[in-house]
């Protein structure tokens, strides 16, 4: 069997019951790079536990191994913990894997977990949608495509005002990519927050606007960017 469970943000306090009892009963843990060491520090002992994170564009680990690792050990008659940073459906390459163990015949579970963005509003004591400010929410992810940071997925025509924008994995290009939303017809004031390491010890939030976004003002990866009227962190 294996578990495709989300690990949260990273506070060890914000798992799921589920995924707590999943990293005490595993037999082999697959987590990525964002799973924290405090998660970590939950599993069972005799766990044994293989790291397959991919970060910053440079993989120590290819899709297709984490698939044959996967189906290695399930087919082994080992119960698989596949661990991912956040919500497993979200930006989490879930799909692929979900294709590869129905492809093998393998059972499979998802366990949802929080994705950042809801846990980065909790400790920000802001909301993402509000009923005179937003009544829409973008989750969206940003990447380096040909030397050019680029939003993914795009939209057509002017950005609706009343939505709430959030970025995953949005590179180090604050600047540049503010200037691309400015153009696409977001308005330059609007507020943004850019939250790193979010609910970790080392968490570092950096509450602007759009038109004053300064790349050396934001912490270190990993990044999520909430940008929207409805933003107001306390």
């Amino acid at each position: 069997m294996v578990y495709l469970a989300g690990a949260g943000p990273g506070d060890p306090d914000l798992l799921t019951l589920r995924a707590v009892k999943l990293l005490q009963t595993a037999d082999v843990i697959l987590p990525d790079d964002l799973v924290s060491d405090d998660v970590l520090a939950l599993a069972s002992p005799t766990a044994e536990i293989i790291p397959v994170g991919k970060r910053c564009g440079q993989p120590r680990i290819t899709q297709a191994e984490i698939h044959a690792l996967m189906l290695e050990h399930a087919t082994a008659g080992r119960s698989v913990l596949r661990l991912k940073s956040g919500d497993p459906l979200i930006f989490g390459r879930a799909g692929e894997e979900i294709a590869a163990l129905r492809e093998a015949n393998i059972p499979f579970e998802i366990v949802p977990g929080i994705t950042t963005a809801f846990a980065v509003a909790a400790s920000l004591q802001t909301p993402l949608t509000d009923r005179s400010a937003a009544s829409k929410l973008i989750l969206a992810t940003a990447h380096h495509a040909a030397g050019k940071l680029e939003l993914t997925p795009k939209w057509t025509g002017t950005f609706p005002e009343d939505a709430t924008l959030v970025i995953y994995m949005p590179g180090r290009h604050f600047r540049s990519l503010a200037d691309d939303l400015i153009a696409s017809g977001i308005a330059s004031g609007t507020p943004c927050v850019a939250v790193s390491k979010a609910t970790t010890a080392e968490e570092h939030v950096y509450a602007t606007t759009l038109d004053q976004i300064d790349d050396e003002a934001v912490g270190a990866a990993p990044v999520i960017l909430l940008i929207g009227r409805a933003i107001q962190p306390r």
